[in-house]
């Protein structure tokens, strides 16, 4: 069979078990669609947790643009795994033990005000819409390719699962999808890796695979370093945009790790507070066995594109190159019409000069989306097509469970934050589980419009949500949970000035008349919410001594949430 019938007959049995899934787990009550009941295994919440904080930027976009950036591609590993265990130790487990639905919950009943629920509400909306575009461009990517359908097409197929299930099960039915969507995203994000590295250097483990030689010799690294100076790129394992905007983008990712708020619901899962941190440590380890295979998945795609097209002869190429330009995501140009695809950086003045030049070469005539090269990996090294059916389900599966949970935090903050605890206090459980459903309904529909016109890469776009969780939400839990003084005035006054100047600064370098040269001290839109973040801390710490401190039931609040006493009891004080 080829290519396209397995991942008809893979992604249909994969949709049919998510589905199967959340119609046997479906919520029945609203601490079931918010929280599962609170009744989920740690080892199983482990899972769901994995699944849904390896987004599609994780399985489709990461290993891209590690593949492109190179060395500099690492701040986005140490970004998000570093902010796992930040979030893992530091937060979830008093979080937890606070016993509130959803971050907005918190940040409204700590800091005593409804002014600062609706903050974090907005926050909270901000940050999840912007992150769900991100997993439906990543679904209609997956879809456009595999099922020959238009990108808008696969778009709207993905909203349209995602709506099924997300509707129908809330928390509980999501998170048992999960753990079901882990399982299928990690099998098909480790096997062709496998495959490959067995390949390429000889060795089953893509870890070690990644420091291997190759059959000349050479070690592969070295190989790659040397194919992309030979077309004019920095070399791989350099750094090229420099150490300060490395720092920035890593700690805004670590940071906003530790503030999204569809991540710390995961916590809320569970029956008791030490489960919460078993299944932190449990989820860590599933993530892991992505994050650490990512480089090597990177390498062995530059390497075989490189391979496989520069200064080729276009009629000459494999059946894959074009099956992707039908995409409109990889694109050939030929500018000097010598029917060869000159790939090459033609940013680089010295090497366009000195050697494009005398070859008369006019130009890089290769367009490649970031968001393809983990798709497109299996047939470049030319795998067999039931491999590239499973990645396809796989890519699926990081998108849609992402975007499941996000969709849930949307509509959580709408119908218990902003109704049940605003608006609308009287409103019964019935009314609010059916508000809650309307809201995702909204929000799927607009995430899917965005998703087929999306403001960047897959990552690119995620990391910009990260910023924004890092400059609102990271400082008002942290000192939420570790300052008795931070006060009501203090938290709100941080969180907008936070998020306005992040969201200011993104929107003028990406979408307004800001050059990279105006960088402020070099720091890219990625990295500028750990600058974001700074700020926040700095106003929230002014504005709360220049301002009545919290009342005193507040405080001990604040003292019991820290103490394990009691930690045995859900929800315990």
């Amino acid at each position: 069979m080829d290519a396209q019938t397995w991942t008809f007959i893979i992604v249909g049995i994969t949709f049919a078990l998510y589905i199967g899934v959340a119609v046997w787990s479906r919520a029945g009550s609203t601490a079931e669609f918010y929280v599962a009941g609170g009744g989920v295994p740690p080892v199983l919440n482990g899972m769901a947790t994995a699944a849904d904080w390896m987004s599609a930027a994780s399985f489709l976009s990461m290993a891209g643009l590690i593949a492109f950036m190179g060395y500099q591609g690492a701040q986005y590993l140490l970004g998000w795994t570093g902010g796992y265990v930040l979030l893992a130790l530091l937060l979830a487990p008093y979080l937890r033990k606070f016993g509130k639905f959803t971050v907005p919950d918190f940040i409204g009943e700590r800091y005593y005000s409804q002014t600062a629920r609706i903050t974090a509400v907005i926050c909270a909306l901000f940050i999840s819409f912007t992150y769900v575009v991100g997993q439906m461009k990543g679904v209609g990517v997956a879809f456009s390719r595999f099922l020959e359908i238009p990108f808008e097409t696969g778009v709207i197929i993905g909203v349209g699962i995602v709506f099924f299930y997300a509707v129908l099960g809330g928390m509980k039915g999501i998170t048992y999808t999960q753990v079901a969507q882990y399982c299928v995203l990690i099998f098909a994000y480790l096997v062709p890796a496998i495959f490959i590295s067995i390949l390429m250097v000889g060795n089953p483990i893509p870890q070690i695979g990644l420091g291997g030689t190759l059959e000349d010799g050479t070690y592969l690294l070295t190989k790659l370093d040397q194919l992309c100076t030979d077309l004019g790129f920095a070399e791989y394992t350099s750094s090229h945009k420099g150490l300060v905007d490395l720092f920035f983008v890593s700690a805004a990712l670590m940071l906003g790790t530790a503030g999204l708020p569809h991540v710390i619901v995961r916590f809320f899962t569970v029956p008791r507070v030490k489960d919460a941190r078993k299944s932190a440590g449990w989820a860590l380890i599933f993530i892991a066995l992505l994050y650490t295979t990512a480089p090597a998945i990177a390498v062995f795609a530059r390497t075989n594109l490189i391979n496989t097209v520069s200064d080729k002869e276009y009629a000459t190429l494999p059946v894959w190159f074009a099956n992707w330009e039908k995409t409109g995501l990889l694109k050939f140009e030929d500018k000097n019409g010598d029917g060869r695809v000159q790939y090459y950086n033609d940013q680089n003045e010295a090497f366009s000069n000195e050697v494009a030049a005398p070859k008369g070469w006019q130009g890089n005539e290769l367009t490649v989306d970031n968001d393809i090269m983990v798709l497109a990996n299996p047939e470049i090294a030319n795998l067999p097509g039931w491999v590239v059916g499973l990645v396809v389900a796989g890519g699926l599966a990081a998108a849609l469970s992402t975007a499941a949970g996000l969709l849930l935090v949307i509509s959580s903050s709408i119908s218990h934050d902003l109704l049940k605890k605003n608006l609308m206090p009287q409103i019964s459980e019935k009314a609010e589980l059916r508000a809650a459903r309307i809201a995702i309904a909204v929000a799927v529909v607009g995430a899917g419009y965005f998703g087929i016109n999306p403001p960047g890469f897959v990552a690119q776009v995620v990391a910009w949500a990260f910023g924004l969780a890092a400059a609102s939400f990271f400082p008002a839990i942290v000192m939420g949970i570790f300052s008795k003084r931070m006060n009501m005035q203090g938290a709100v006054s941080g969180m907008l000035v936070g998020l306005l100047f992040t969201g200011a600064y993104i929107i003028y370098f990406k979408y307004g008349a800001g050059d990279p040269e105006e960088y402020l001290f070099g720091i890219s839109p990625e990295g500028i919410g750990t600058l974001g973040m700074l700020i926040n801390f700095a106003v929230a710490l002014t504005v709360s001594y220049l301002t009545p401190p919290p009342p005193t039931a507040v405080q001990e609040l604040v003292e019991s949430i820290r103490i394990p006493r009691g930690s045995g009891i859900a929800g315990s004080h």
